[in-house]
């Protein structure tokens, strides 16, 4: 009979990226998709002249020409909650950091999870043969 069991829990990080990402190339493939999607809105919207609007109209807000610091902050926190959310979708914890990772670029999982969904859980079926069930 298969063997059903969780992923590691969060008390024992996983010591490779291996041990925490079992995803094939389709899982990993949406992952980037959905990540790209926001990209490719935007692009969209600044050749429609969306970019232009949304400085103007942040230039005469009443924080001023200040309020365009806040917008790359805006936009990561978008792009960070798309990634989390995809992440848990597919059972990811995106807090967890595996031992061999960290640093720049892979400092991710050292902020807040901005997901929208809980990390959802998975069950792996892992199959033993007969004979190791003998010895």
């Amino acid at each position: 009979p298969p063997i059903r069991c969780l992923p590691p829990s969060p008390q024992s990080p996983p010591a490779t990226m291996e041990e925490l990402d079992h995803r094939g190339v389709p899982s990993w493939f949406l992952s980037f998709s959905a990540a790209m999607v926001p990209f490719c809105g935007f692009c969209y919207a600044h050749s429609r002249g969306v970019t232009t609007r949304v400085v103007e109209r942040v230039v005469k807000s009443p924080v001023g020409v200040y309020g365009l610091f806040a917008l790359p902050f805006l936009t990561l926190g978008m792009e960070k909650s798309i990634y989390d959310t995809v992440q848990a979708w597919q059972g990811i914890n995106p807090n967890v950091r595996p031992a061999d990772r960290g640093g720049f670029p892979s400092g991710g999982a050292e902020l807040p999870s901005f997901s929208l969904i809980p990390v959802r859980k998975l069950a792996r079926q892992l199959t033993q043969s007969t004979t190791d069930n003998q010895n």
